[in-house]
Parts: structure tokens; C-alpha cells; sequence
């Protein structure tokens, strides 16, 4: 990188992340392609995969992210796992959802898509980034009941 502004200089610097350190900020990285995973394999504190319905969407690209953190020498279980998730809110009105794709969309009843978030758990996926199809107050207050059923599940 050059930079040169008028304040600050930055002539021929070269930007190289250290890799997982426990004094310094986590390094989280989403990528598919192969360079790319070796990339999260070697440096990255956790790999994000997204946009995914049911948790067994992201079986073919974790078990790539899994063969490059093995081919670095490094245990797979090492690497958190998040995974965004696109949640379909069911229409205001209580209508039935239309035919979505599960492995791009979740959908469901409260109990159903709670259950489904709680798949990503049990597959050791440490967090789950929602991306609800009605982001407003009707999709948030269906979302907070989503919730609420996936905390009492663990009870």
C-alpha cells in the first residue's frame, strides 16, 4: 500500500494479518474460494459462511473450510464458526409463506424455525447472523417469539 495525504504518509507498507492472537482483536474472515480458505485456515479466529436456510446448507463449503485448516496444520475445531441465516417472517396477516428454497431460506412457525436455529447450535455454529425478510415491528415481534421459544428449548 502507498499512501501519501497530507498529514500521514504510509509509503510501501505491506498489510499482513498475525493470525489468531489472544491479546488482539479476533480476525474474522467469510470466503468460499480456495485461496480464501487457506487464508481463514491460517490467520482467521472464525470463518463466516452465509446466506443459508437449514443448517445443512453449509455442509459442502464447512467441510472446505475443515480440509484447508487440516492441510495448514491446524485443528478445525479451532475455528469458530458463524453463519448467516435469511429468516422469511410469515405476511402480517397470518397467510401461509410461499414455496421457499430451505437451503437459502428459513422458514417455518415460531416452534419450527426456533428448532432450526438450534440445529446451527447442536452443528457447533457459534453464532447465527439473522437477516429477516420483514424488518420492521411485525417481523421483529415475530423474531422476539422466535427467540423466546429457542431460549426455552434449552431449558
Amino acid at each position: 500500500v502507498d499512501f501519501s495525504g497530507t498529514y500521514y504518509s504510509a509509503p510501501n507498507c505491506e498489510l499482513r494479518p498475525r493470525g489468531p492472537r489472544p491479546d488482539g482483536p479476533p480476525i474474522l474472515i467469510g470466503a468460499f474460494g480456495p485461496r480464501m480458505l487457506q487464508i481463514t485456515a491460517r490467520y482467521a479466529n472464525t470463518w463466516n459462511t452465509c446466506w443459508h436456510g437449514r443448517v445443512s446448507s453449509i455442509t459442502a463449503n464447512r467441510a472446505a473450510v475443515e480440509a484447508a485448516c487440516r492441510a495448514a496444520g491446524r485443528d478445525p475445531a479451532t475455528l469458530e464458526i458463524t453463519a448467516g441465516v435469511m429468516v422469511a417472517c410469515p405476511a402480517r396477516d397470518g397467510t401461509a409463506q410461499e414455496e421457499l428454497n430451505p437451503d437459502k431460506t428459513l422458514f417455518g412457525s415460531v416452534e419450527e424455525v426456533a428448532a432450526a436455529l438450534r440445529e446451527y447450535e447442536e452443528a457447533g455454529v457459534g453464532h447465527v447472523i439473522c437477516w429477516l425478510s420483514e424488518l420492521n415491528a411485525g417481523g421483529l415481534a415475530w423474531f422476539a417469539d422466535v427467540l423466546h421459544a429457542y431460549r426455552e428449548m434449552a431449558a
